[in-house]
């Protein structure tokens, strides 16, 4: 759940950071008057239905691409685990004027960017890990073609430090004797 969590955290997160930044949005067949500029909504882990960018923009999705769980050495002796999460935002901005629509993307993603290098921890429980760094990309024409001119696309990944998971040896009455079975890691199982 705790991916799930920092998903959460980085929608709220997202929302509070841009809900003042009032982007075009693109106008319908339904539509009678273009319809008013609007803040980007955000979904985790994507989109309703992939192929509906063009009548969600401007937005931005959030989504788990990897984790990682790894011994470290703790200072005074034994072993902890660190636990890392790597977190993909995607942006997507409609605007008809092709200058205008790429400073609109960049303008999003730096709001982000720049917030989230602000506040380096979401929820009192998600670190930014500065030392991985904030990766982020605009693609000037998108090489899947799922959105095309004028529509705008951006990525950005972020690593995350996630909370400390206590490991307990055992479920049952009798603690795990790892000594001597042939266990990776040796007397202390690994960790």
């Amino acid at each position: 759940m705790t991916k799930i969590t920092l998903l959460e955290r980085l929608k709220e997160f997202s929302e509070a950071r841009t809900r003042d930044l009032l982007l075009p949005v693109q106008m319908q067949e339904e539509d009678e008057a273009p319809p008013p500029d609007r803040a980007p909504a955000v979904y985790i882990p994507s989109l309703p239905e992939l192929r509906s960018y063009a009548r969600k923009a401007p937005f931005l999705t959030h989504e788990i691409v990897t984790g990682k769980d790894a011994a470290l050495p703790r200072p005074g002796g034994g072993r902890a685990v660190r636990s890392t999460a790597v977190a993909r935002t995607c942006f997507c901005v409609y605007h008809p004027d092709g200058q205008a629509g790429r400073l609109a993307l960049l303008t999003l993603m730096e709001r982000l960017r720049m917030g989230l290098l602000e506040e380096v921890v979401l929820g009192k429980q998600f670190k930014l890990d500065l030392e991985a760094g904030v990766e982020a990309l605009v693609y000037p024409v998108n090489p899947n073609q799922t959105a095309e001119a004028p529509f705008y696309l951006g990525e950005m990944l972020t690593t995350w430090q996630l909370p400390v998971v206590e490991r307990r040896l055992s479920s049952g009455k009798e603690p795990i004797d790892f000594r001597g079975g042939g266990y990776p890691g040796g007397p202390d199982g690994g960790l």
